[in-house]
């Protein structure tokens, strides 16, 4: 189910969606079938379809030609899909945000002390 919240940077609506659901998105909004956009990409048909279902999770070389191909920011492609992990992770432990925060600052911490 597509929800809709408030994006921090540009302070407009955007729709929550899995990643698989944006990739479908980015397919039917360009009249495209599986079949279309696996050849192009040169994926399996039947793991394009696992992705789209998030029954299976894409690559970092899949992440770019999706973006190569929709003509999207390959960085977009990858905070879906990382969101997506995160989220079910939290989901998967049953935890709640607190968690994200306390991950949050450990991301900046180990940002500074990467060199």
């Amino acid at each position: 189910m597509d929800r809709i919240r408030i994006c921090p940077k540009t302070k407009m609506a955007a729709e929550i969606r899995t990643f698989g659901n944006y990739i479908r998105d980015l397919r039917e909004k360009s009249n495209l079938i599986l079949k279309e956009v696996a050849i192009e990409i040169s994926v399996d048909l039947s793991l394009l379809a696992k992705i789209e279902r998030s029954e299976r999770q894409p690559t970092k070389e899949f992440i770019e030609r999706v973006a190569t191909f929709f003509k999207v920011d390959s960085k977009l492609l990858k905070i879906e899909f990382l969101s997506d992990l995160i989220a079910y992770k939290i989901l998967d432990e049953d935890d709640d945000i607190a968690t994200l925060k306390v991950a949050e600052s450990k991301v900046s911490y180990l940002k500074s002390t990467r060199k």
